[in-house]
């Protein structure tokens, strides 16, 4: 029943073609593994990305190693290459390297897809830290099934839609000993102080997460509709918009959009309040390189550079 079950959730998001697994040693991603090389035999790779962080780390990733050979699944280990390994915002550093690890093997490998093991409670964590941050209805979709990961290659979470007790399950009786990350419960990471608190809280992971699956069809329905209005036009290096009578929500999408046509950073959260605000007094602002002025239209230009002082 769950490989019948998983191959419905994979197949609308990795249709055909090798796909890739990561595979931290958790009880999470061991179930995936163990999923996906029942759905797709002969047509999954695992990898394990060693952080570097913590001693036990390359161990871990060797025990990962010795499982996907006893399953005949060809598995390699990529190491973090820091410079200066990070002391501060540490997860979000780790995250950021370990894509861009991911995004380089997969394309070697010419795979499809790779899978992680993101589950419905850690996108109820994601929905409770980000209503923490006051992100809004974007940030509030949550982790999406699918994302970009590099040119021809798909991120995908086909396990968005199982609880974490049903994965610890099927690596259970797969036999499987999980690794034990300790920084999964390290008060110091926003993510293990919000995981503490939804343990004891009388919240439903699940239901938190099918609140960020029709928070993220929302946010599709938003960015179609503003797609439909063609409020932006694009001239060289300058961006004039058309905010008449848009509600602030599409206001605030059409901002971003002149943004990405100039591809120049994406602006959030305050700083792209206040500029709105500008804007919508027709006054000006300058954000993320770009000068902004407001009136019954909007124009982004490149900002001219700084005067040296003398």
């Amino acid at each position: 029943m769950n490989q019948t079950r998983f191959a419905a959730d994979l197949g609308p998001l990795a249709p055909a073609g090798r796909i890739g697994i990561a595979v931290s040693g958790g009880p999470d991603s061991l179930a995936l593994l163990v999923l996906a090389a029942a759905a797709r035999p002969g047509e999954v790779e695992a990898v394990t990305v060693d952080h570097r962080l913590r001693p036990a780390s390359r161990n871990e990733a060797e025990g990962v190693a010795a499982i996907c050979a006893a399953i005949a699944v060809p598995h390699i280990i990529l190491s973090a290459r820091w410079t200066d390994p990070p002391t501060a915002n540490v997860q979000a550093r780790a995250r950021d390297e370990r894509y861009a690890l991911l995004a380089r093997w997969a394309t070697d490998r010419r795979l499809s897809a790779v899978a992680t093991a993101h589950h419905a409670d850690d996108q109820a964590e994601t929905l409770l830290m980000r209503l923490a941050r006051g992100s809004g209805v974007s940030g509030l979709a949550g982790v999406r099934p699918s994302r970009t990961l590099s040119p021809g290659v798909a991120l995908i979470r086909p396990l968005l839609g199982w609880r974490k007790l049903e994965l610890e399950a099927i690596a259970a009786a797969a036999g499987l000993a999980p690794t034990d990350d300790p920084s999964n419960r390290d008060p110091r990471h926003d993510r293990a102080r919000v995981r503490s608190w939804l343990t004891e809280a009388p919240l439903d992971a699940e239901r938190l997460a099918a609140s960020a699956a029709w928070l993220r069809e929302a946010d599709d329905a938003l960015d179609w509709s503003l797609a439909q209005a063609d409020r932006l036009t694009h001239c060289g290096n300058i961006v004039t918009l058309d905010p008449e009578n848009l509600p602030r929500e599409l206001q605030r999408r059409l901002l971003l959009a002149a943004f990405s046509a100039l591809d120049a950073p994406a602006p959030r959260g305050p700083d792209l309040a206040r500029a709105l605000n500008a804007l919508t007094r027709g006054g000006t602002a300058t954000l993320a390189g770009m000068k902004l002025s407001g009136g019954s239209r909007w124009c982004l230009s490149p900002a001219p550079p700084r005067a040296r002082r003398s």
